[in-house]
């Protein structure tokens, strides 16, 4: 089963310095067919306007993935983290108990950023907050583990959950496969470019909801990167 989520269909939020489309219920919008996708609770696709952004607020109990798409973000918590995480890294903050933070684009021009909540395995755990580089050229033509919560993907951020955020580059006319277990909600975006799922066409800022699929088969349409959460 794959259903196309076309980016015209999407929830949409727009104030002077934010322009956010949400492919899940969040905030004022609410669509009772797009509450969650398994233990995926939030995809927003953000826009945020140079030298502004989300002041300090606080969450608890949810694994937060910044995937940056363009620009940079800066992200300042109340365990004193500090950082910057530039276009193609990834942060993740693991709420726990309760954290506040801030993120902000202190970039000249526009940041472009998916933000996607995953419901945390367990609650009450400590809060913590991380980032790292992955660089575009490793993800050609292959998926890429960027986060997880298995022990074996040592290379990628930690998340308190069963699940993985996986990215990839492919040029025009480029295929790669991807084999999901039984039972998972997989959930696909294209961050830039078009592809073909399993015969299904995205377009640039198209996703996917995925499941009982056993085996995807994406063939890039045009130069693209993609983002893939596969969750409990």
């Amino acid at each position: 089963m794959i259903e196309k989520r076309s980016f015209d269909s999407l929830g949409r939020f727009r104030n002077s310095w934010l322009n956010a489309r949400h492919h899940f219920s969040f905030g004022h919008y609410h669509d009772p067919r797009r509450t969650q996708w398994g233990s995926i609770r939030v995809w927003n696709d953000d826009e945020i306007a140079s030298q502004s952004g989300f002041d300090p607020h606080p969450h608890a109990d949810m694994e937060i993935i910044t995937y940056v798409r363009e620009g940079a973000i800066t992200h300042k918590d109340s365990l004193g983290n500090v950082g910057r995480t530039e276009a193609g890294d990834v942060q993740v903050m693991s709420a726990g108990t309760g954290i506040t933070h801030a993120e902000y684009n202190l970039e000249p021009d526009t940041t472009r950023i998916f933000q996607i909540w995953i419901l945390p395995e367990t609650r009450g755990a400590p809060p913590s907050w991380g980032a790292a580089r992955f660089p575009k050229d490793d993800r050609s033509g292959q998926f890429v583990v960027l986060a997880s919560g298995f022990a074996n993907d040592a290379d990628a951020l930690p998340i308190r959950q069963k699940a993985r955020v996986l990215g990839a580059t492919l040029n025009a006319g480029e295929t790669i496969t991807y084999q999901a277990d039984a039972g998972r909600h997989l959930y696909l975006a294209a961050a830039k470019g078009a592809v073909d799922v399993n015969g299904i066409d995205l377009a640039e800022r198209d996703a996917a909801a995925i499941r009982d699929e056993p085996v995807l088969t994406i063939t890039a349409r045009e130069t693209a990167e993609l983002v893939l959460v596969d969750a409990p």
